[in-house]
């Protein structure tokens, strides 16, 4: 499993940005999808998920009511609609996949990793 993420840039605070993960295969369908970060001098932290099959989604508390996560299975692409950006945003954002469910995900859990996507939010 291949997952290419892209769409990153730079945006002032208040703005909104949507980043997309492409999967090499039926990746989307059949995973859980989910999104970490990582900014500088931290640990990669979840953002995240959504589950196969009917959607579940969950959300770290602090991008609640501002982030969205969604996938396109036709299209093999998952989706984070990120609004009303704020610079703690700021870092590079990897698209993942796992076999899990979308509940109390960690690093540890992941079976695929893409690339990174460097958002930066200025004040």
């Amino acid at each position: 499993v291949q997952l290419q993420a892209s769409g990153g840039g730079l945006v002032q605070a208040g703005g909104s940005l949507r980043i997309s993960c492409v999967a090499s295969r039926r990746t989307v369908s059949s995973y859980t999808m989910a999104w970490f970060r990582q900014a500088p001098g931290k640990e990669r932290e979840f953002v995240s998920a959504i589950s196969w099959g009917v959607p579940t989604t969950i959300y770290t508390d602090s991008v609640k009511g501002r982030f969205t996560i969604s996938r396109d299975n036709a299209k093999n692409t998952v989706y984070l609609q990120m609004n009303n950006l704020k610079p703690e945003d700021t870092a590079v954002y990897y698209c993942a996949a796992t076999t899990r469910g979308p509940a109390s995900l960690r690093r540890e859990l992941i079976d695929y990793w893409g690339q990174g996507t460097q958002v930066t939010v200025s004040s």
